[in-house]
């Protein structure tokens, strides 16, 4: 998607719509409502008059408050018969105390879907002002959510009968007042693209049908990534994957015909080309999950292709890495397969290794997830030795009960690391709350017959799935990030639609700049 930030008069700039954010009036001592009308920024006023004054007819009206994500779209004649005339959108962004850099973010995605849903080729969004909000810090905002409300999945819709092609997100132009600082408002811009078109490319992957996106064809895309980025990628699978040990990744894929795979990713960056231990991102990647012999009901086993969606995660930061050039090394590791009934499947009650040599009773094959990341985990830990590990994973029914789809549950056996991530969710608007892993919840997974079992009972789901994990981490400072709730949506806001999300990608990039910026 191409994003321009640009200064000048509204007037002068060539768009098919044109977002002008709108405060609401602040409220009256005691916090009562204004009845006043929403007033205009001063550019927009002096725009207004050139088109006849039909913006502050309209608030005359009432019918438009200023409230946050309210919209109203109105149509100025052109100066000629010829003339088209423009679109305006107003934007609701709230009292000016109000607006933060999540409602700027709300404000361009609202906007580009508006002119996506339109088959709009131009929008022009004016940049809110407002107390506290730095001008690069809204170029991002704008950046980030202009790119993330214009996102479709599409690729599977027929043309119409005459071959029209598909409406593509509109080219925006991000105007700003003043023109000082030009050159920072475009950097930071440009690299808040790149996040979000990473998380766009997060959202393609979960979105992706099972039958075109296999474990092989999610090795595949991770290869693309790294040719396209620089990352370097290796795949372990067949006999490789046996000789490695990785029984646990293998069993769960054994039912499939689709045979399971090890995806590595690395971004070397920086002082750590030479030295320093790496940050490892690890990411389920059931690519799609019927339950296997405990198999799923049916409703909704359709969502399953998106079981994957840790994964998507994982590949979306390693390219934002490569791009921004992280002066670090983050290596990202993805335990790919396809969780299927059939009689090659593994079954309750069987026994498997690990490849930490540790035994896993399988009580529930639907609980697959935390067995490919068993050896996922144990892989990262003693092929990389990391400074800090990080698992993503669709893990839970327990983590969507439990939060919805507003927050995602983090813990680890390091809590400076699991507040690093929820201050690294908080500056990107992504809720990540702290669940407890209590010695309870360790002794809830040992099993009978084996060192562990794979599923424990109804009550603390959330976390004895995380003390599973734990038990194959050792001291390596790691932090458990079930997105079972957050990786997928029904609901539609100004930058997400029904599908995946692309939760992780964006916090995953802030954690780790966070972390080079603290090792500095």
């Amino acid at each position: 998607m191409k994003i321009s930030v640009k200064t000048g008069e509204m007037g002068a700039v060539s768009a098919d719509l044109l977002a002008i954010p709108v405060f609401r009036p602040a409220p009256k001592p005691g916090g009562k409502a204004s009845k006043e009308n929403p007033r205009l920024p001063t550019e927009a006023a002096q725009f207004d008059r050139t088109l006849g004054g039909i913006i502050q007819r309209a608030l005359a009206t009432g019918d438009f408050r200023g409230r946050p994500e309210e919209r109203l779209l109105l149509y100025a004649p052109g100066a000629s018969a010829k003339s088209a005339g423009v679109r305006v959108l107003l934007v609701g962004v709230g009292a000016p105390g109000e607006l933060g850099l999540e409602g700027v973010r709300r404000l361009a995605g609202g906007a580009a879907s508006e002119a996506r849903e339109r088959k709009l080729g131009r929008l022009t969004i004016l940049a809110p002002r407002a107390r506290g909000l730095r001008a690069e810090d809204c170029a991002a905002a704008l950046a980030e959510g202009a790119v993330l409300g214009a996102y479709r999945y599409d690729r599977f819709k027929s043309n119409s009968r005459r071959r029209a092609p598909k409406p593509k997100a509109p080219a925006t132009t991000l105007l700003f007042r003043s023109a000082e600082g030009l050159p920072g408002l475009r950097r930071r811009a440009k690299e808040a693209v790149w996040g979000a078109e990473s998380q766009n490319l997060a959202r393609d992957l979960s979105n992706a049908p099972g039958n075109e996106l296999p474990p092989a064809g999610l090795s595949r895309e991770a290869r693309r990534v790294a040719r396209e980025t620089g990352l370097t990628c290796r795949i372990i699978r067949g006999a490789e994957l046996e000789r490695g040990g990785f029984s646990a990744l293998r069993a769960v894929g054994s039912g499939s015909a689709n045979p399971p795979q090890l995806i590595v990713l690395e971004h070397r960056g920086g002082p750590a080309k030479r030295k320093g231990a790496p940050l490892c991102l690890v990411g389920k990647g059931i690519t799609f999950d019927s339950g296997g012999i405990s198999l799923k009901p049916s409703g909704g086993m359709e969502e399953m292709k998106h079981d994957m969606s840790g994964a998507a995660a994982v590949i979306g930061a390693l390219r934002t890495a490569a791009l921004l050039k992280i002066p670090a090394h983050v290596v990202g590791i993805i335990a790919a397969a396809e969780n299927m009934p059939s009689g090659t499947a593994y079954r309750p009650g069987d026994v498997i290794q690990s490849r930490a040599g540790k035994t896993i009773e399988v009580t529930n094959t639907d609980a697959e997830g935390r067995v490919v990341l068993a050896d996922a985990l144990d892989y990262a830990v003693k092929q990389f030795s990391p400074e800090a590990m990080i698992d993503l994973a669709t893990l839970t029914g327990a983590a969507m009960i439990a939060f919805g789809p507003w927050a995602t549950a983090a813990m680890g056996n390091d809590d400076k690391l699991v507040e690093e991530i929820r201050r690294a969710g908080e500056a990107v608007s992504e809720r990540m709350c702290p669940m407890p892993l209590l010695p309870e919840h360790r002794r809830e997974m040992r099993s009978t017959i084996a060192d562990l079992k794979n599923s424990g009972g109804r009550e603390g789901g959330v976390s004895t799935a995380g003390a599973f994990l734990q038990a194959f981490v050792g001291d390596t400072p790691w932090a458990h990030l079930d997105i079972a709730g957050t990786g997928w949506t029904n609901r539609r806001t100004p930058y997400h639609r029904h599908g995946a999300t692309g939760v992780g990608v964006r916090m995953l990039v802030a954690w780790m700049q966070a972390r080079v910026q603290q090792n500095a």
